[in-house]
């Protein structure tokens, strides 16, 4: 079908090359340049706090931010897209860096970016339509709930060695720590959470959380001033520049080609390499190129929304692929399409993937320029920016909307994916969550199959039918789950009768289920002397039967075309008194 072609096409550089077609003009480079300028602005402080919060030094978000920024608008399939780090990978990356450092990660990146070149190539782009909105809201909602309690300790200035790895843990460790509370790094983090609360009200172009961090960044150097110093990018990470000297905050310099598995591990050494490493980063990178696919093609599928375009489905997976592929290569983190980036880069005018890489570019331009000043930004307004992140990412109006006019079924599933992401991990919470809502979604279409007796409906029987003759119609998939079911209720309606009418024009599918409770309904209306007459079957249901190689048999099962062929080969109640006559007037020799 052509106007769903966009699900099953895959080509490198898809949305460039559009871009070429349809013709490229100097007006259209300039709303390039000036988005991706704004956009650009936008993701310096989001990609270091994105890192920080993933457990990995903050400019591994800014090499995340060039590097795969500017490789998968260039191989993608989305125009509009903005990539990078975003907040929800933070619940699958801090665990690995935690426990695998930064050498750990960028192989689980690595990975992801293979799986989800794998998964463009087998075009599964497509199954995007298949997942619930109840899953995604759960899931995104439940991530948001861990992004803000993960930004507690930075927030509050505790002190705390380790964040465990398990919710309930961590929730335990920050109580346990609360009478660390630094109040100078909870007056940064009010000002920077205020000042982002009350920036959209003055109606300008510049976005909350820049002036917000600038606030931010003011607050703790007045506070230091009055000798209450608050952590600082500067004051909790360290670098070794090109002399070989330990120097404070972020190198201004690019980065540098280095093996993935020669990267740091966990205790800053070398990986070591075992089974179990290799297990943990193969389940890590699956989740990762689940979480990948999905948040990117729901960021698509959001900008289709915006701009009235169609985006190709897996040609953007395939440029996320590359772009995860590539990125460790250069220190970049794992990286998507980022929906509140993109929205932002459509809103700013932008007219091709130009946009998108003009944003890389503008966050190299910082890194180089500006990583003596980026190190001023105190830890305490980092948290407050992912904050509102978290917040803004949790949608939580459409959860409120979803919990208060969705169906109970709907309801069940959003609980079990947020509570089973917050607990457990996102990728048990999508599959649970997409397995229940499966098997709700089969009750329910089960519970649509009914069984009606149409004996005596002058629509559809016009003479009334002789006794022991009924006519039922089944409306509804016969199914798996639904097929036992009405049959049995078939069963005891059919008890005491001779002739069965089925009229099955209702009837859409008949699975191998179906096929077996059928037959058992064949075999129980033998034993009885009952016959069937199946009428008015679909081009399903008997093709279904025809490949089962059930046929008529005489006396117990016969197959009309339409109900009123099947009525015409059956006895009416007024043939039944004439014939009762008939028999009277014979057995008294008239």
């Amino acid at each position: 079908m052509s106007h769903r072609a966009y699900l099953f096409s895959l080509r490198i550089a898809h949305a460039l090359r559009e871009t070429a077609a349809e013709g490229y003009h100097r007006q259209q480079l300039y709303k390039d340049v000036m988005a991706g300028i704004r956009v650009g602005i936008i993701a310096i402080p989001l990609a270091m706090a994105l890192a920080i919060a993933s457990g990995v030094p903050p400019q591994y978000g800014l090499y995340t931010a060039i590097i795969a920024g500017f490789i998968i608008p260039l191989c993608g399939g989305s125009r509009y897209s903005v990539s990078g780090p975003t907040a929800a990978f933070v619940v699958i990356l801090y665990p690995v860096a935690q426990k695998y450092g930064l050498g750990g990660l960028l192989l689980a990146t690595m990975l992801s970016g293979g799986l989800l070149v794998l998964m463009a190539t087998l075009r599964l782009g497509r199954f995007i339509e298949y997942i619930p909105e109840a899953v995604t809201l759960g899931f995104t909602a439940g991530i948001a709930v861990v992004i803000a309690t993960l930004q507690i300790k930075d927030l509050f200035g505790l002190q705390l060695a380790n964040m465990p790895e398990h919710y309930i843990e961590k929730l335990h460790a920050l109580m346990l720590a609360a009478d660390t509370a630094h109040w100078p790094s909870l007056v940064v983090a009010a000002v920077t959470l205020l000042t982002m609360l009350k920036w959209p009200k003055l109606n300008t172009a510049i976005p909350a959380h820049l002036p917000a961090v600038l606030a931010g960044t003011l607050a703790a150097l007045l506070l230091g001033w009055f000798n209450f110093p608050v952590e600082t990018i500067g004051s909790r990470f360290q670098y070794t520049d090109l002399n070989g000297a330990i120097a404070a905050g972020i190198p201004d310099m690019l980065p540098s080609f280095i093996w993935p598995w020669q990267q740091a591990g966990a205790d800053g050494g070398a990986l070591i390499w075992s089974s179990q490493m290799v297990k943990d980063l193969l389940a890590a990178a699956f989740a990762m190129a689940m979480l990948g696919a999905i948040e990117s093609l729901l960021c698509a599928v959001v900008l289709d929304g915006m701009t009235g375009r169609r985006h190709s489905a897996n040609s953007e997976l395939l440029g996320q692929g590359i772009g995860n592929l590539l990125t460790p290569f250069f220190g970049g983190i794992t990286a998507t399409a980022a929906i509140a980036r993109s929205s932002a880069n459509v809103k700013a005018g932008a007219q091709s993937p130009l946009a998108a890489m003009i944003h890389a570019l503008v966050v190299l331009l910082a890194l180089l320029v500006l990583s003596k000043w980026l190190a001023y930004l105190p830890m305490a307004a980092m948290a407050a920016l992912l904050l509102m992140v978290a917040w803004n990412m949790s949608d939580a109006a459409k959860a409120l909307h979803l919990i208060n006019t969705a169906p109970r079924s709907d309801i069940w599933v959003f609980s079990v994916c947020f509570s089973f992401t917050v607990l457990f991990d996102m990728v048990v919470a999508i599959t649970c969550g997409i397995i229940f809502a499966a098997l709700l979604f089969v009750r329910e279409v089960a519970e649509m199959t009914k069984v009606s007796d149409v004996t005596d409906s002058p629509k559809l029987v016009p003479d009334k039918l002789a006794d022991g003759i009924k006519v039922f119609r089944i409306s509804g998939p016969l199914f798996f789950a639904a097929a036992d079911r009405v049959f049995a209720e078939l069963l005891a309606l059919c008890k005491g009768q001779h002739s069965v009418v089925l009229v099955m024009d209702g009837v859409s599918v008949l699975d191998a289920g179906g096929l077996v409770a059928l037959d058992k309904f064949i075999s129980a209306c033998d034993h009885a002397n009952c016959q069937i007459l199946l009428a008015d079957l679909q081009f399903q249901p008997l093709k279904t039967l025809a490949k089962a190689k059930i046929r008529p048999v005489e006396g117990l099962l016969a197959f009309y075309p339409t109900l009123t062929e099947a009525l015409k080969v059956l006895p009416t109640k007024e043939q039944q008194w004439q014939d009762a006559e008939q028999n009277t007037l014979h057995d008294s020799g008239l």
